[in-house]
């Protein structure tokens, strides 16, 4: 089931006060193998309250999800919620799965215009995976997200693991999914691009650190 922070608890307030923003990922961003609370997502909920700016995060992240999961559910999804931002990370799966790269770019594209139809900014998390099938599938892998993010014109985090990825003192057991202390770097990467590009983002300057 999809988890929903709220600052208060209240919902009807919080449907007045707060812009919605929606991560749709997978274990990357559903915390997997450590507390929720632990998870950048949670830790992206405290430091937007922090600075003042007024978000409901709703994150329905779920783990083992690869581009086709997420395209067959984010239009209820935008439809229930009715997002101002979605943070989009997926495709992970698909890569370490080998499953078709033209599918994987059809699915995230439909994800990109279905939000941007919702009246929603869209921030694409770029991925890298092992060459595990090859350089040709690994290098079209990591293009894809280049390509949409210049196609439809959205920000984008060129790779969201940077300075986690590889480093054994910040992967768990798996050598996959990021331990705690990896995930106020993951933050780091989101927040930088998020705020760069606060003006795309929202309508008041007010929502968003500068």
């Amino acid at each position: 089931m999809p988890s929903l922070h709220s600052k208060t608890g209240k919902t009807d307030t919080l449907n007045q006060l707060y812009r919605r923003l929606l991560v749709i990922g997978d274990s990357l961003s559903a915390a997997y193998g450590i507390a929720p609370q632990e998870g950048w997502v949670h830790l992206l909920e405290q430091r937007l309250h922090e600075t003042g700016a007024k978000y409901q995060i709703i994150n329905t992240s779920i783990s083992g999800d690869t581009t086709s999961g997420g395209h067959n559910r984010l239009a209820k999804i935008l439809q229930q919620y009715q997002p101002s931002i979605v943070i989009l990370e997926l495709g992970a799966n698909d890569g370490l799965r080998g499953l078709s790269l033209k599918a994987m770019r059809a699915n995230l594209a439909a994800m990109i215009k279905q939000s941007q139809q919702a009246g929603a900014r869209v921030l694409l998390l770029g991925m890298r995976i092992p060459p595990n099938y090859g350089k040709t599938y690994t290098t079209q892998f990591h293009q894809i997200y280049h390509d949409l993010a210049a196609t439809y014109d959205i920000a984008l985090v060129p790779f969201f693991l940077e300075g986690v990825a590889g480093n054994r003192a910040l992967m768990q057991d798996d050598g996959i999914h990021p331990t705690a202390a990896a995930q106020e770097r993951l933050l780091d990467n989101v927040w930088g691009v998020l705020t760069k590009e606060a003006n795309n983002f929202v309508k008041s300057k007010q929502d968003l650190p500068g």
